[in-house]
């Protein structure tokens, strides 16, 4: 049995990659059909390269345990992506069984791919070299990718609770920089403030779909209400393909913003252009008033605070947001915000025009070493700003490091954030 087992993994991963992307095309057409197709194709190759040298370093006791988990990671993945082709929301006994072994599967395998060829050029020198005890120390480090998606199940799963201040009013670098953070996590209690602080809890990328379902994003949403925040701003990515064939799952799972009305303001992402009246109406249902190239201001207990918000654009940014920030000119005496997705458009805004930018879509970065107390992430230096707060001159930028995420799917060593944020309007002694 076990060597049949053995035998039909390479046939279940070549029949994957044909029979997944040729139902995706007859069924949903050429984009879902390509992706399918690139994604299986890459996880095939390193899925295939890491199972057929298990036997080199694999006790034969424990050998079968691992051909039934990559038998079973392959069949889950494929079951997974076949179901994409008629998107919904999945209840919970598949998401567990299929959705996330499927998806942690694929992902190992993707890295997999890449790890291979990055050991390959380890290995050929030590090949030339006869260095035959070396080549069979390096074995295990093949399935290093499948410890590390192992590992990164409990990043995904979840996100970190902390307490983040940021500093405004003052002057910043002439030139875009990270600027360093104050942030709490868990249980570290800051100190107290001499001044009030503006309290916000922001939400962005949550990705509802096979990651996020509806009741842990709900129970999310619930435990930031708590916070009693004075502003509650959502900046995008709300839904994946499953989602958007789901329209009642999004006004379920922010329901506990209905405990806040008045203080919920929301900006569209790039996922959300895919299904805007779906996202209208779960957001409509809570009270959460969407701004789309739109502005509107709110008295809170810390100040008056003006909220803008950016409609997500790919072409032209710099354009648009002159434009909208024209439109909506700064008010006297009133901190001005701008909920902007796409925190590589802070680029694009004209200088010290708004106090803070709120962003999200980046999620972080995904991967890197932010787990462990560390910002780099494979963004770190790229135009994407990853994680964190920038600055140029006055004006702020947080990029939230979302609750969710979509397309690669898992966050390694980027865990989400569930934080309640504290402008600072004046200096702290």
């Amino acid at each position: 049995m076990s060597e049949l087992v053995r035998a039909a993994f390479p046939f279940v991963a070549l029949a994957t990659w044909l029979i997944v992307p040729l139902y995706a095309a007859r069924q949903r057409g050429r984009t879902f059909a390509i992706f399918s197709s690139v994604t299986f194709g890459i996880s095939f190759a390193g899925s295939l390269g890491v199972h057929s040298r298990l036997p080199d370093w694999l006790p034969p006791s424990v050998l079968p345990i691992f051909d039934a988990l990559f038998l079973y990671g392959m069949l889950a993945a494929g079951i997974h992506y076949a179901h994409l082709v008629r998107a919904r929301m999945r209840n919970g006994v598949f998401r567990t069984l299929i959705s996330a072994p499927g998806q942690a599967f694929v992902a190992a395998s993707f890295m997999a791919a890449f790890w291979l060829l990055a050991l390959l050029l380890v290995r050929l020198p030590l090949y030339w070299l006869g260095a035959d005890t070396t080549l069979e120390w390096l074995a295990p480090l093949d399935a290093l990718p499948y410890a590390v998606a192992a590992l990164a199940l409990t990043t995904t799963a979840r996100p970190v609770s902390e307490v983040v201040r940021v500093r405004l009013g003052n002057e910043g670098p002439a030139e875009f920089q990270r600027l360093p953070l104050e942030r709490h996590r868990r249980r570290r209690s800051p100190a107290p403030l001499l001044e009030r602080p503006l309290r916000i809890v922001q939400i962005t990328d949550p990705h509802l779909g096979p990651w996020q379902s509806v009741e842990r994003l709900r129970r999310l949403t619930e435990q930031l209400v708590d916070h009693e925040p004075d502003l509650v701003l959502l900046t995008g990515d709300f839904l994946t393909m499953e989602s958007n064939a789901t329209p009642p799952a999004l006004a379920d799972a922010l329901a506990p913003l209905q405990r806040l009305p008045g203080r919920c303001y929301a900006a569209f992402g790039n996922h959300d252009h895919e299904a805007p009246e779906v996202v209208r109406a779960g957001l409509e249902a809570n009270g959460v008033h969407l701004l789309v190239d739109d502005a509107t201001s709110v008295e809170t207990d810390a100040g008056r605070v003006q909220i803008i918000g950016a409609d997500f654009v790919r072409k032209e940014r710099e354009a648009h947001l002159r434009e909208l920030l024209a439109r909506h000119p700064r008010q006297t005496e009133a901190l001005r915000l701008l909920l902007l997705h796409d925190p590589s458009a802070f680029h694009d805004l004209p200088d010290d025009d708004v106090d803070l930018v709120l962003s999200g879509h980046t999620h972080g970065g995904q991967v890197g070493l932010v787990s462990f107390g560390l910002d780099w992430t494979v963004l770190k230096n790229s135009r994407f700003p990853d994680h964190g707060l920038f600055a140029r001159g006055r004006s702020r930028l947080y990029v939230h490091r979302g609750t969710g995420f979509y397309g690669f799917p898992l966050r390694v060593g980027v865990p989400g954030e569930a934080s309640l944020l504290e402008l600072v309007l004046a200096p702290v002694p």
